[in-house]
């Protein structure tokens, strides 16, 4: 099986899995109950995860795949405030070229609500926030130019994917409860908070254009 074959079987074990975790509960749901769901065997699900809990992991990451998308191509002669708002409009305005699927966003946004009382499930949220970290050192280490592995990128990196950790949850709570969730769907808004929030975690340093 090819590399993106498997990651999509994942992908698909892993919206049922989370389908039926937040109808019936994580402890309600069984192995059987996932794999019967996809249409496949029960063997064939742990294959190709660990555990029950774990099917959830690949669903969590999707909570974070825009933002990280939108990262990954921020050129250096822009600022962060200005890059993610026109990339984040421009996905607004065109939602099929959304990296993720609405609904997977919010299956997304369902888990990570879900880990606040599912210790298997928080610890497949940070560990999507895990890898996230791992990214954005690459990325704060290009614009600095330095190594990835370099004390500051590291410590930039953690503090920048706090801030995603902390605004996710936030959010995903606020439109799971049924809040006004208008300062959520204005995507200039939403850009400068994660932008400025991640300017006050790294003391300023990612933010600005580089030469």
């Amino acid at each position: 099986m090819s590399e993106r074959r498997r990651a999509r079987l994942r992908l698909e074990i892993s919206r049922e899995a989370a389908r039926l975790f937040w109808e019936q509960g994580v402890a309600a749901t069984s192995g059987d109950q996932i794999a019967e769901a996809v249409g496949l065997s029960t063997r064939t699900i742990w294959r190709h995860f660990r555990s029950k809990e774990s099917c959830a992991e690949p669903i969590v990451m999707q909570g974070v795949v825009t933002l990280m998308s939108v990262l990954r191509s921020w050129p250096r002669q822009s600022s962060l405030e200005d890059h993610l708002a026109t990339e984040l409009a421009g996905f607004r305005h065109d939602t099929e070229k959304l990296p993720v699927d609405l609904a997977d966003e919010m299956l997304a946004m369902k888990m990570i609500r879900l880990a606040d009382t599912e210790p298997a499930l928080r610890t497949a949220w940070l560990m999507a926030c895990d890898q996230t970290e791992r990214e954005l050192c690459a990325i704060i280490a290009d614009r600095l130019e330095r190594p990835a592995d370099d004390l500051e990128v590291r410590q930039h990196a953690a503090a920048a994917a706090a801030v995603v950790r902390v605004l996710e949850e936030h959010i995903g709570a606020a439109v799971l409860a049924g809040a006004d969730v208008t300062e959520f769907t204005d995507v200039a808004a939403v850009s400068l908070r994660f932008a400025r929030a991640i300017r006050t975690a790294t003391g300023g340093v990612v933010g600005d254009p580089v030469a």
